[in-house]
């Protein structure tokens, strides 16, 4: 099993190196790559909840390097947070500022229809 996922994750590595190497990409190939990226992140996800949930597995890693995961995995987690708040504020501004938009632009469209 840990074989076969070592060659799955070296394709997708892979993958994601070819993604990023694309130049000039337009909205709609950024969104797909967005949508790979994630759909990586989730596998690579699942993968760790089915590891770390094995205790049969998780029992005989020294402490040491349970540590030095924990630790890798709290920066890498820390860091993907911290982006998630600000990617969600920006999408927070983009939003109200479309909703402020339709809302002047229905104000404008009712006064205009009481002035013919």
């Amino acid at each position: 099993m840990s074989e076969r996922w070592v060659q799955v994750s070296t394709k997708i590595l892979d993958q994601l190196e070819s993604l990023e190497k694309a130049e000039k990409k337009d909205r709609l190939e950024l969104v797909r790559s967005m949508r790979f990226v994630l759909r990586a992140l989730e596998m690579s996800l699942v993968g760790w909840k089915q590891w770390v949930n094995n205790l049969d597995i998780m029992t005989k890693f020294p402490i040491e390097d349970l540590e030095k995961m924990n630790k890798k995995l709290s920066e890498l987690t820390r860091s993907f947070v911290e982006y998630d708040v600000e990617a969600t504020k920006l999408g927070t501004k983009i939003g109200l500022e479309n909703m402020k938009k339709v809302k002047k632009e229905k104000k404008q469209k009712t006064k205009t229809s009481y002035v013919a």
